[in-house]
C-alpha cells in the first residue's frame, strides 16, 4: 500500500441563505472549485482518475449525479469519471476518506474529492401518489434544505427529534449553559473575521465568476454576548431552552474541493499526508457527541495521542455541540479548537463543509512548516467522522 496526500484544496466563499449565492445553482458552484484546483495544479485533467463528490440534498439541481456533472461543466475530458456520495453533513469528508482509501490500495493515483450544497435552492417536494391519479385532497409539502422529511414511522420518534432539539438535550446532558454557548459563538464569529483580514483563508479560497462575496457572507464582526442574549431559544417548547439562531449555525450554500494524490503523482510538495480516519456511530437524538469517540478512533489508527495535536477542525453545528466535543476531549487545549473560526460564523453549506475543514487545516499545517492536525464533523441521525493530517 501507499500513502494519500492532500496536495491543495480549494473552497468558494460560503454564502447565507437568499445572500450572495443563491442565484447559483449547484452543479455550477460545484464546477467552480474542480476547475479552480486542476488549473492551479497545472496538471493534465485527464489524469484525474474519479471525480468524488458529496452532496447533501440531491432532491433538486443537484440530481442526476452532481459530481459527474461537476467535472462535465468545469470542462474536464469526458473520461475522467464522477460520483456523488452522501453522509448528510460528512459528505466531503467522506469523499476524501473514499480518495485516500483508492489512492492507498492502488485503484488510482490522483483524485478530486469535495462537495457542494445549495441550501437556498433546496427544492419544495411533495410525495408521489402510488395511484397514476391521486384523488382529491391535500398533499404536504416538504421543504429540503435542511432536516428530516418523509420520516418513516417505524424508527422510534425520539430518534427523529430535530438536529435543534438534539443540540438542546445534548446542552441540558452536558450541562452547557446559554452563555457558554453565545461566548462560544461570538469567539467564532471574530477569530473567522480575523483569520481573513489577517490573510489565513487566501490560500484557499477561489471566487465564484458574477458574484460579489469577498469573503463569508454569514460573519457579524459586530456580534457580542450581549446581542446574542436578546435572541430566543427556538427549539424548547417551553421557552426555556439555550439554543437560539445566534449559537447555531445558519443556512448556507458553498462547494469545496480537496486534490487527494499519492506521493510523487504531482509536481510540488504536498500539504499534509492523511495518517488516519475514523468513524463513529451514536443514538441518532445524540449525534452532536459523535465526533468525540471518531476522533479517538482516529487518532489511534494514525498512531497519535491527543498530546501529538496541534489543532482542531471541527465543524461547529452548534455552540453546545462544539462544547460538549471540548469536554469529550479533555486532553486538548480547548486554544488549539477551531483557530480561525468555525461555521456558526463560516457557515455550513452541508455537502460542503467537510471539505473546507480538511482543506483548511491542510493548509494551515503548510502554513506551520508541520505538525498534527484533527478534522472532525457531525452527522444527523447519530454518526461522526474524523481524519488526521500530519505533515
Amino acid at each position: 500500500m501507499t500513502a494519500s496526500f492532500v496536495y491543495d484544496a480549494v473552497r468558494t466563499p460560503f454564502g447565507r441563505a437568499g445572500g450572495a449565492l443563491a442565484g447559483v445553482r449547484p452543479d455550477d458552484l460545484a464546477a467552480v472549485v474542480v476547475k479552480a484546483i486542476v488549473e492551479r495544479g497545472g496538471f493534465d485533467p485527464a489524469r484525474v482518475d474519479d471525480l468524488i463528490f458529496g452532496d447533501a440534498n440531491q432532491a433538486g439541481e443537484d440530481n442526476r449525479n452532481v459530481g459527474r456533472m461537476a467535472g462535465l461543466l468545469a470542462g474536464l475530458p469526458t473520461s475522467v469519471t464522477g460520483v456523488t456520495v452522501n453522509r448528510l453533513c460528512a459528505s466531503s469528508v467522506e469523499s476524501v476518506i473514499q480518495a485516500s482509501r483508492a489512492i492507498e490500495t492502488g485503484d488510482a493515483d490522483l483524485i478530486i474529492a469535495g462537495g457542494v450544497e445549495s441550501m437556498s435552492r433546496a427544492p419544495f417536494i411533495v410525495e408521489k401518489s402510488a395511484k397514476p391519479w391521486p384523488a382529491v385532497g391535500n398533499q404536504t409539502m416538504w421543504n429540503t434544505s435542511i432536516g428530516w422529511r418523509m420520516t418513516n414511522p417505524a424508527l422510534p420518534k425520539h430518534w427523529t427529534i430535530s438536529n435543534g432539539e438534539s443540540a438542546e438535550k445534548i446542552a441540558r446532558e452536558w450541562n452547557i449553559s446559554r452563555d457558554a454557548q453565545d461566548e462560544f459563538a461570538v469567539l467564532s464569529h471574530r477569530q473567522a473575521a480575523e483569520a481573513w483580514a489577517a490573510g489565513f483563508y487566501d490560500a484557499e479560497a477561489v471566487a465564484v465568476p458574477g458574484v460579489e462575496l469577498a469573503r463569508d457572507e454569514g460573519i457579524r464582526d459586530d456580534t457580542s454576548v450581549e446581542k446574542l442574549a436578546g435572541l430566543r431559544a427556538l427549539f424548547a417548547a417551553d421557552g426555556t431552552g439555550s439554543v437560539t439562531a445566534g449559537n447555531s449555525s445558519p443556512i448556507n450554500d458553498g462547494a469545496s474541493a480537496v486534490l487527494i494524490a499519492g506521493e510523487g503523482v504531482l509536481e510540488g510538495e504536498p500539504l499534509a499526508r492523511i495518517a488516519g480516519r475514523a468513524a463513529h456511530g451514536v443514538d441518532p437524538e445524540v449525534f452532536p457527541i459523535a465526533p468525540i469517540e471518531a476522533a479517538n478512533k482516529a487518532l489511534a489508527r494514525a498512531g497519535k495521542t491527543w498530546a501529538d495535536v496541534d489543532f482542531v477542525e471541527l465543524n461547529e453545528a452548534f455552540a453546545s455541540q462544539s462544547l460538549a466535543c471540548l469536554a469529550g476531549w479533555p486532553e486538548l487545549d480547548p486554544a488549539k479548537l477551531n483557530i480561525h473560526g468555525g461555521a456558526l460564523a463560516i457557515g455550513h453549506p452541508l455537502g460542503a463543509s467537510g471539505g473546507r475543514i480538511i482543506g483548511h487545516a491542510a493548509h494551515e499545517l503548510k502554513r506551520r512548516g508541520g505538525g498534527v492536525a484533527v478534522a472532525a464533523i457531525c452527522i444527523g441521525v447519530g454518526q461522526g467522522l474524523a481524519v488526521v493530517l500530519e505533515r
